[in-house]
């Protein structure tokens, strides 16, 4: 498995990208437009979100206007809502796993348990960030298409905005703490030292089991010989009473 101090880094990539990926989704300006106005009371800047299209004005008013309807919206943008949001629930999913993961933790079970949960947080995290890539390269290709369609007048081009900027970050985070977290494999050569301990002790206690069972049966073998000979002795010397005594009176008798 990798160090606690890897393991650190990863969730804090993951975290940052977790981050990322939610305040990307509710930003407004996934895309900014490209004129300007110079005139009192006049937009300077249209942006158009996932959830909200907003003006900023020259005077400095910022208004919003909600996207309320759903079936009025293009599927494209529905889809990249969905993507969105499941990003964030599942990279969150994601963090709930990688804390229990950490080496450093004291919850999550064994080193084995943990590499298991940290490969299953990576995954998570993997998953979250092409998620987050999906919509983020879609939303920019329609973006891109329609500045460099001829066509359109100058009024109705946008550029791609702050939030896709924001977006590309935060899955380039999830990915790289996804992949850190899929590497800590509890079953690989480089293990951590706390494992290799753990297999040294169980390996010393195995070839210690056979070493101290023998000695107990001798123990026990010897105990069961001593007392058969205490036993034989007794009766030997119960024997032996009766044949005094017959000597004794033999000899009575050839006195008398």
């Amino acid at each position: 498995m990798l160090s606690a101090a890897v393991q650190i880094l990863a969730f804090a990539l993951a975290l940052l990208g977790v981050l990322g990926a939610t305040v990307a989704t509710l930003l407004p300006n996934w895309k900014v437009s490209v004129n300007a106005w110079s005139s009192i009371m006049t937009p300077i800047s249209q942006m158009q979100g996932l959830w909200a299209d907003c003006v900023w004005y020259s005077s400095g008013v910022f208004s919003c206007t909600m996207k309320d309807s759903v079936l009025s919206l293009p599927p494209s943008l529905q889809m990249m809502r969905a993507g969105m949001v499941l990003c964030c629930m599942v990279a969150a999913f994601g963090l709930c796993l990688g804390s229990l993961g950490l080496k450093c933790t004291r919850w999550g079970g064994s080193q084995r348990a943990k590499g298991h949960t940290a490969m299953a947080a990576g995954g998570c995290f993997v998953l979250a960030s092409l998620l987050c890539l999906v919509p983020a390269a879609l939303f920019t290709n329609e973006v891109i298409t329609a500045f460099l369609t001829t066509d359109l007048p100058d009024s109705s081009k946008y550029q791609p905005g702050g939030a896709l900027c924001v977006t590309f970050i935060a899955a380039g985070f999830l990915l790289a703490g996804g992949v850190i977290f899929c590497l800590s494999c509890p079953g690989s050569r480089s293990a951590g030292p706390d494992s290799v301990s753990n297999s040294d002790s169980i390996r010393l206690e195995r070839r210690q089991e056979p070493k101290v069972e023998p000695k107990q049966k001798k123990k026990k073998s010897v105990r069961l010989q001593t007392d058969e000979v205490r036993q034989e002795k007794t009766v030997l010397d119960r024997q032996k009473l009766p044949q005094k005594d017959l000597k004794d009176n033999y000899s009575l008798q050839e006195y008398v």
